[in-house]
């Protein structure tokens, strides 16, 4: 782990996170609306899909243009959103969803997505992620 903030990864709220990322990551490949892959997973409910899962997904799709705009606004001029790593990309869209629309303080949402990419992504990503945050933050 990196950084100073201790992170608890095996928290619920954590395991949402993560969950919210996995669908809001398929819909993405498979080309279909974050909405239809969250019913889909709850119909399916393996593994479950917790409550705080669906807020996340829900906001995300409901805020989606004003999500993206920001993260694209916060990239340097040679990164879009699309060459951006999808799990990046995702991690980056949970915060902002969470700093924006779910009343989550700064810290906890730029770490926990640090976090998620430190798990699943590459070296490289924690860095990136926080760089894009950051500037999301200050702008």
């Amino acid at each position: 782990m990196t950084g100073s903030i201790p992170r608890h990864p095996s928290s619920t709220r954590h395991k949402a996170r993560k969950r919210a990322l996995d669908i809001m990551f398929e819909a993405e490949l498979r080309g279909r609306s974050v909405l239809a892959t969250l019913v889909e997973r709850t119909d399916a409910a393996e593994p479950p899909v917790r409550e705080y899962t669906a807020e996340i997904v829900r906001a995300f799709d409901a805020h989606a243009a004003d999500i993206d705009a920001r993260i694209s606004a916060a990239l340097d001029k040679d990164w879009s959103l699309d060459r951006m790593p999808l799990v990046d990309r995702t991690a980056c869209r949970i915060a902002v969803t969470e700093m924006r629309y779910l009343d989550l303080p700064v810290g906890v949402a730029v770490s926990e997505a640090i976090a998620l990419v430190e798990e699943l992504s590459t070296d490289e990503s924690p860095t990136f992620v926080s760089g894009v945050l950051n500037n999301v933050v200050l702008d």
